[in-house]
């Protein structure tokens, strides 16, 4: 049988890569490439990720290749998978991402792989497109490479001299589902690759204040990914998990995936993927221990009662507010800036709004309506000179009010 061209063989890689969400951008617009070209964030092709100095860019989303030694169950990759195999050479990557890149279709690659022969020679190959990249084309796009955790340290050492940004998945955030649903990989093995990127980020941030030339090491920080839905782990779990991690290893980001059935996976993985608000959830929940000032156990608050399951009708810092009614209303004259973030509604750009205009004059309900788009949600909790929520807030028919109105849950 002839072996596919270069488009096929585009084809098949780009949307083998849709299943790694560790560069994707929550929250993107959503496009489509299944009508032709590429340029997606739900099918193949093209994601959005964010640069270190914060813009929203386009990467060239593929993997070296969907070959793969390793058995995952959830893995449509994996080594008893069926699936259409596919590989490009590291020079073939190249003209690829320098041909886009040059019709302005993308600003940087993403780039993982599946593990063939061996984690250090897959390394090695995903490093040699970096490397091309970088030193033959003098490409200055955006670069993100996926690190196979059993590689070599100085082969990963390589690949932050080359990258922008580098990531290893967690996959699952159960140490037991991983050691069940993917036995050829180990959680002491990858949180060791992800302790030792910490360790050499830092030292490079540290370099770099002593002298201008030393060389930089991944300057956009690592990121993981944890699967969501494959095994039982509660949205809890997951959020504990993610915790740790950030604490840990100073991650830009987790990202979170839900699971896709994949035929022949086995009776161990369920056979419906999971609700994609379930996924929409724990991202605003992240959001709220980033940036919001909850810790995972106030989130818990308002989660479902022995369930552990972030509830789908309402984002979990209405959740919250609802189950802690007794700390509202809020007067927004005069309640802090942690009081104020955990307003339903009010964002963060919203809150320092307030407390610099609240100093030159009283705030009016009116006042509070212009600076946040949600204005349902965040009546029955704030107190302002012309407004009190009155009896709206112990009222039964809140939640269903509030849950069926538009939430906000952003930095902007």
């Amino acid at each position: 049988m002839a072996a596919p061209d270069l488009k096929s063989r585009l084809a098949i890689l780009a949307d083998a890569a849709k299943y790694d969400a560790s560069c994707a951008s929550s929250g993107s617009n959503k496009r489509d490439s299944r009508s032709g070209g590429i340029g997606s964030t739900e099918g193949m092709g093209i994601c959005h990720s964010y640069a270190p100095d914060g813009r929203c860019i386009s990467l060239l989303k593929i993997l070296l290749t969907n070959h793969c030694v390793y058995d995952c169950l959830y893995c449509v990759n994996r080594v008893s998978s069926d699936t259409p195999r596919a590989r490009f050479t590291p020079e073939e990557v190249v003209d690829l991402t320098l041909g886009f890149y040059r019709r302005n279709y993308i600003e940087g690659l993403f780039l993982s792989s599946g593990v063939v022969k061996s984690p250090d020679h897959t390394m090695e190959q995903i490093i040699r497109v970096a490397r091309l990249l970088r030193e033959t084309h003098g490409f200055r796009g955006y670069i993100h490479l996926k690190t196979i955790p059993d590689a070599d340290p100085a082969l990963v050492q390589e690949a932050g001299l080359w990258a922008d940004r580098l990531s290893v998945n967690v996959e699952l955030p159960v140490e037991k589902s991983l050691a069940e649903y993917a036995p050829q990989k180990n959680a002491g093995t990858i949180r060791r690759a992800m302790g030792g990127l910490r360790l050499r980020i830092e030292e490079a941030r540290e370099e770099k204040k002593r002298t201008r030339r030393a060389p930089q090491f991944a300057p956009a920080g690592q990121s993981t990914q944890m699967i969501v839905g494959a095994d039982a782990a509660s949205d809890l779990d997951i959020l504990r998990a993610s915790s740790t991690l950030y604490g840990s290893y100073d991650l830009k980001r987790v990202y979170y995936s839900a699971f896709s059935p994949i035929p022949g996976a086995g009776a161990k993985l369920p056979p419906v993927k999971p609700p994609l608000m379930r996924e929409h959830r724990l991202y605003q929940a992240d959001w709220l221990y980033r940036f919001y000032g909850f810790s995972v156990e106030d989130i818990a608050q308002g989660a479902q009662a022995g369930s552990g399951m972030l509830p789908l009708d309402m984002d979990p810092k209405l959740a919250w507010a609802l189950a802690n009614r007794a700390l509202f209303p809020l007067d927004v004259n005069s309640a802090t800036r942690e009081q104020l973030l955990r307003v339903p509604g009010l964002g963060v750009k919203s809150v320092n709004e307030i407390l610099r205009l609240r100093r030159l004059q009283g705030l009016r309900i009116a006042d509070v309506t212009r600076l946040a788009r949600s204005r349902e949600s965040f009546k029955p909790f704030i107190v302002t000179n012309d407004w009190r929520p009155g009896a709206t807030l112990d009222s039964a028919a809140l939640p269903r009010k509030l849950a069926s109105a538009p939430q906000q849950l952003s930095l902007f």
